[in-house]
């Protein structure tokens, strides 16, 4: 049965249309929280963290409500990394972990990401039963007056992130000496991510610290790596980290001014791993990561499977498989050995870990040469455009053309209204025919 309300990535959508509202939240919290307080193992308790978006604050509150109503108790931890929600649920013992965000979306797109106690998105399994309580009527899941939940707001959220973060390295380890450009998109990591970096020693360059509702992923962050790219040539930086919204991705820059995106980084973790025998099993990529990878890992004898696009999928492949390391070419990297989804702060620091003894970022994140890749996304009012009959023949089409030489993936978003067009291939010209061909039908 398909998904009513949830998306590759909980719930997302404009704010005050559709189910971005604060009745729709109060909904989903009263939903959430029935669903959740009969898990016996656990605290009758929600943590809830968010970005920096305007919306926030009247989406914060009827979600809270609507977890009180239901008789939960609730931490509220204002600004804070999605990976830092996931980490306080799990060293928290609460039953649930909510993050209200709508990652690297423009600041008036909102929506929440749901955490179960281990600290793991939630599976299909648990969202279709939540879906089933949204739609019940709300008297048969308020709670009686004595049992309400009560709410408490906890200051300390980044200051304990940051701890934990840091516990997964040796005490000795420092960034002294070391220049380092931060942007952290305007968005939920402008606190945690100058502080850790400057806390370890760093001389920190940072951008994007300065929320005030709208300008979250405007022209920064790292679907706008171009600023960080100024930013490392200009102060002469030995690197620089790009976050987006909710600081769950990450994308570099090394000291010569070259972007590096996940795929780049997701080998040179492996390939350094693989080394130091740390390594387990092989990687979990995306639909989306670039074949020059794939080609990287047969090289270097390393297990490489794909999965569908988004980072809860990732996860739940490296479980199946038993493997360590996964991630996305838009930058989220799940690090299994330290976290359950993906973190751009942590990925930050293994790496400035690796290059800890005087490596460059330019030779240690440059590991293998791109397949020349074109990504095209279509605005689109339906995006079940794909499905009908003359899209399909022009998809086959493309196909047929570029079998041998490349691949195509066409593909709805899972977080806007929007058809992804990617096509890969050395065969420059026949890749922009290729695109060229389905935009056109789309």
């Amino acid at each position: 049965m398909k998904k009513k309300y949830f998306g590759t990535d909980g719930i997302r959508g404009r704010v005050n249309q559709g189910n971005i509202n604060g009745n729709m939240f109060f909904k989903f919290g009263l939903a959430a929280g029935t669903y959740f307080k009969n898990q016996k193992k656990f605290k009758q308790t929600a943590v809830i963290a968010k970005d920096t978006r305007l919306s926030g604050y009247t989406l914060e509150p009827a979600l809270v409500s609507g977890l009180a109503s239901a008789g939960m108790h609730v931490f509220t931890l204002g600004p804070l990394p999605t990976n830092g929600l996931a980490m306080l649920t799990k060293s928290m013992k609460a039953n649930m972990g909510i993050m209200i965000t709508a990652s690297h979306n423009p600041y008036y797109d909102n929506g929440l990401k749901l955490f179960g106690p281990d600290g793991l998105k939630l599976s299909d399994r648990i969202e279709k039963k939540i879906e089933s309580l949204i739609d019940k009527k709300i008297d048969i899941q308020l709670s009686k007056p004595k049992k309400l939940g009560r709410v408490k707001r906890l200051e300390n959220g980044n200051e304990k992130y940051i701890k934990i973060l840091k516990k997964n390295f040796p005490k000795n380890f420092n960034l002294k000496g070391i220049k380092i450009v931060i942007d952290c998109a305007n968005g939920a990591g402008y606190k945690s991510g100058p502080h850790l970096l400057k806390s370890l020693g760093a001389k920190v360059i940072s951008i994007g610290v300065n929320p005030n509702g709208m300008n979250i992923n405007e022209k920064c962050g790292s679907t706008f790596p171009k600023k960080i790219q100024l930013a490392v040539k200009k102060h002469r930086a030995h690197l620089g980290i790009s976050l987006d919204g909710d600081a769950d991705r990450i994308i570099m820059c090394d000291e010569k001014g070259k972007i590096i995106d996940g795929d780049q980084i997701i080998a040179a973790l492996a390939k350094r791993w693989k080394n130091k025998k740390m390594l387990k099993g092989g990687v979990i990529g995306t639909l989306m990561s670039n074949y020059g990878l794939e080609k990287f890992f047969k090289k270097n004898k390393i297990k490489f499977f794909r999965a569908n696009v988004g980072d809860r999928y990732v996860k739940e492949k490296m479980q199946k498989n038993n493997f360590n390391l996964g991630g996305e070419q838009s930058g989220h990297i799940i690090l299994g050995k330290f976290a359950t989804t993906g973190d751009g702060l942590l990925v930050a620091l293994e790496i400035l870990f690796s290059l800890r003894k005087g490596k460059k970022a330019s030779k240690f994140l440059n590991m293998f040469d791109k397949t020349p890749q074109i990504l095209e996304n279509v605005v689109v009012k339906n995006k079940n455009i794909i499905s009908s009959s003359r899209c399909k023949k022009t998809i086959n089409k493309a196909n047929k053309l570029i079998k041998g030489q490349g691949r195509m993936l066409v593909r709805k978003s899972g977080t806007e209204p929007k058809i992804r067009i990617m096509g890969e291939s050395d065969n420059i010209k026949l890749l922009e025919k290729c695109i060229k061909i389905v935009k056109k039908s789309i």
